[in-house]
């Protein structure tokens, strides 16, 4: 049995003490962090940069882009509204999660119009980001004000097919595969498979630069992910449902016969059947990117519809 003197017992408490406190501090701080990290981190599926002043709008960036899409634009439209620019996680520069989600995305979009208190903001977005400004003022009419969707279709499925009879079952088998492809790519095939499609995203040498500065640093699976939820999600039933402002901007610039244009004219207005108030603008001259290839008309266009809203 050990005995203990006065000062042996106090120097054994004081240092249990000290001890029991420094766990329980450390236990603290990490605790502290994991909930700081957490709550710092509500919307892991996107970064964003907010700039400028005035009625909020939400500017979403398309597949493999990210806000860089936007400079022209955001440099006129930040003397009067306060830009709030999306950066999805996976595309381009901004970093991967483990588990990319565009449902997710959209649900996280949604949460951060509402914690940030954003008054029916509107919503630009190219491609991937067209359609999910569709998708943001489908699923919420009453909390989205004006839409502009550049060259993003309700479905995907007929770009594919030249047909609006596609649905998202015909499209299933694909759809996986896509989905697989791209999961097994390394990021060198990433970048010379997305060379092949280049003709098709833009005209110049100059604006099929920037499109492969932007797809050169982004993540296989992500695409993949993404790809597969719009091959997965048909919205032209549920537009119907937007009741805010809509304009579409599409680019027909990549056929070169008339009839080639007149069928690509009907494809994008037949999409749009279930939202009679929505207009449709085609730029006959521009490819994918119709801010790279024509970047006045764009400009010109957004503006314009913009100005219709005050």
């Amino acid at each position: 049995m050990f005995t203990f003197t006065h000062s042996k017992k106090t120097r054994f408490l004081t240092r249990f003490v000290t001890v029991f406190i420094a766990t329980v501090v450390f236990q603290i701080a990490v605790n502290y962090k994991a909930f700081a990290t957490k709550q710092a981190a509500p919307h892991n599926q996107f970064r964003v940069e907010v700039s400028g002043a005035g009625r909020p709008i939400i500017l979403i960036p398309g597949l493999m882009s990210d806000s860089r899409v936007w400079e022209q634009l955001a440099g006129t439209l930040s003397a009067s509204y306060e830009l709030h620019m999306i950066n999805v996680a996976g595309f381009a520069a901004t970093p991967a999660v483990t588990e990319p989600s565009i449902t997710e995305l959209k649900a996280q979009l949604l949460a951060y119009i509402h914690q940030r208190k954003l008054h029916k903001p509107i919503i630009i977005g190219h491609s991937l980001g067209g359609f999910m400004a569709l998708w943001l003022a489908s699923s919420a009419p009453k909390e989205i004000g004006p839409v502009i969707s550049v060259d993003g279709l309700p479905f995907i499925g007929p770009i594919f097919t030249r047909s609006n009879d596609t649905t998202v079952q015909s499209l299933a088998a694909q759809a996986k595969q896509i989905k697989q492809m791209y999961s097994n790519m390394s990021q060198q095939q990433l970048i010379e498979q997305s060379r092949y499609s280049l003709p098709v995203q833009a005209s110049t040498d100059a604006a099929k630069a920037k499109v492969m500065a932007m797809i050169e640093t982004s993540d296989p699976t992500t695409a993949g992910h993404a790809i597969h939820s719009l091959m997965s999600h048909d919205l032209r039933q549920d537009i119907a449902k937007i009741s805010s402002p809509v304009l579409l901007l599409g680019a027909s610039g990549g056929f070169d016969s008339d009839s080639q244009q007149t069928m690509v004219d009907a494809l994008y207005k037949q999409q749009l059947s279930s939202l009679p108030h929505a207009k449709l603008v085609m730029n006959t001259k521009a490819r994918h990117f119709i801010m790279f290839d024509d970047p006045s008309w764009f400009e010109h266009q957004v503006l314009n519809f913009l100005e219709a809203q005050l």
